[in-house]
């Protein structure tokens, strides 16, 4: 089984691609515009490439995981809309039996009810320009007629967790100030659906492999609305930090107009037989020691 991967470089992708190499039976190939990628190409350059790149690859299946969480309106455009629209549209022509896996995002819905979790149904309000060309993604994806679902991921966590968002950037705040020096982050008192990135990565597996037709879009997350101010206590105990944890930081433009979030997982349960294994705290736990081992590695 073939399968093409794009975004492999990213933390999702990371992860995933660790994954399906491991899949029995699959041959994995990583698509980019990396010098070290099995097969060349760009979600953003001319559609003729992309189809002729999707051709030569023969896939199975395709995974998209490239995205973009921060930047400018027109490059999120670029990355996050325009790019699955020109990824379907070459696998119309070019591969149009292959199964597509896209990663949608929890950023799509918006604000939604306090305390009621969120299945796919939901109608979708997104409040920034980074939601709405994920939303923008969906609907390509969902009406290009091919064998195609889209993962909607909730907040990941886990190793490598990028400094975009809170995790990767709160733990990178606290190996920066050390055992005792001051952390600013932004207001902790929102609520937030957490899931690993592995978890994600065996959610991928799962709907590559999965016989027929899947549901168009399936919410991926840990079914649990964990308060942010949890997340960072548990940095903060797993790093050994003393020093003050100040709430006077900026907060992220990307989902600060939403305060509380909590999927519904139990369309992914019923057509993927998935559940999420890793509790919160052994995300954090394998995050922060990755991090310090790679500083401890570069102090060397």
């Amino acid at each position: 089984m073939r399968v093409l991967i794009l975004g492999a470089g990213g933390f999702l992708g990371r992860h995933t691609a660790e994954r399906l190499r491991a899949l029995p039976g699959v041959r994995l190939l990583v698509g980019g515009r990396s010098p070290s990628a099995d097969v060349t190409l760009d979600l953003t350059a001319d559609p003729a490439l992309l189809t002729d790149a999707v051709y030569a690859a023969a896939p199975d299946a395709v995974v998209n995981c490239a995205g973009l969480v921060a930047g400018s309106a027109v490059r999120l455009t670029d990355l996050n809309a325009r790019g699955p629209a020109a990824l379907c549209e070459a696998l119309q022509e070019a591969a149009p039996s292959a199964r597509l896996v896209h990663f949608g995002s929890a950023g799509e819905y918006g604000p939604t009810a306090m305390r009621v979790p969120v299945a796919e149904d939901t109608p979708t309000r997104p409040q920034t320009p980074y939601g709405a060309t994920k939303l923008a993604g969906t609907v390509a994806v969902a009406a290009a007629g091919l064998d195609a679902v889209v993962l909607r991921v909730f907040n990941p966590v886990g190793p490598g967790a990028p400094t975009a968002g809170l995790p990767g950037r709160l733990a990178a705040e606290l190996l920066r100030a050390g055992p005792e020096g001051a952390v600013r982050v932004g207001d902790l008192s929102a609520y937030r659906d957490f899931v690993d990135a592995r978890d994600v990565a065996e959610a991928v597996a799962l709907a590559v492999c999965a016989p027929g037709p899947l549901p168009a879009v399936l919410n991926i997350g840990s079914g649990r609305a964990t308060p942010v101010r949890e997340l960072a206590h548990r940095f903060v105990e797993v790093s050994g930090h003393a020093g003050p944890l100040e709430e006077s930081g900026d907060g992220s433009a990307r989902s600060g107009a939403v305060s509380w979030s909590c999927a519904d997982i139990g369309a992914a349960r019923a057509a993927l037989g998935w559940q999420p294994r890793r509790m919160l705290a052994e995300s954090v736990t394998d995050h922060w020691r990755e991090l310090a081992s790679v500083r401890a590695g570069a102090v060397r």
